[in-house]
């Protein structure tokens, strides 16, 4: 059975596969730079810049949710939805669905006006998911930015 919980700090390895699994998926492993440290600060330092959840399955982590806040000048506090990741073998088996609705509580719970996210334009079975949830896909937008 799926559970879906909490992150915590001895997940943070997992979740960095999950994260490089997601990016070779993606075609850009070349492209993660983050390490376990780093995340352990950025998540658990004096002042956390983004949460996560995660999917369990016989205790095991097979999925993962990480969000932040933000803050649109049109639409007030948002939560933003970084990555969903559930392990290629265990996709199709409800974690996402689950992690997804779970990150939709956590928005609404901390008055959230909504939640936002990107997917790439040929990640079909992704898009598919989203518009199970009626979800609105922009595309007047560019993605800018600038790396140090």
């Amino acid at each position: 059975m799926i559970e879906i919980r909490k992150g915590q700090k001895a997940d943070l390895p997992k979740i960095l596969e999950l994260i490089k699994e997601l990016a070779e998926y993606e075609k850009a492993l070349d492209q993660v730079e983050n390490t376990v440290d780093r995340m352990e600060k950025d998540g658990y330092g004096d002042h956390p810049v983004f949460g996560f959840l995660v999917a369990e399955d016989n205790n095991e982590i097979i999925g993962t949710s990480i969000y932040y806040y933000r803050y649109s000048t049109w639409k007030g506090k948002r939560l933003y939805l970084e990555d969903l990741v559930v392990t290629e073998p265990k996709r199709g088996e409800g974690a996402g669905k689950l992690l997804f609705e779970a990150t939709l509580s956590i928005a609404r719970e901390t008055n959230c006006s909504g939640m936002m996210w990107q997917v790439l334009d040929w990640n079909e079975p992704a898009i598919n998911f989203y518009k199970k949830y009626n979800t609105r896909f922009e595309d007047d937008w560019i993605n800018c930015n600038i790396d140090f």
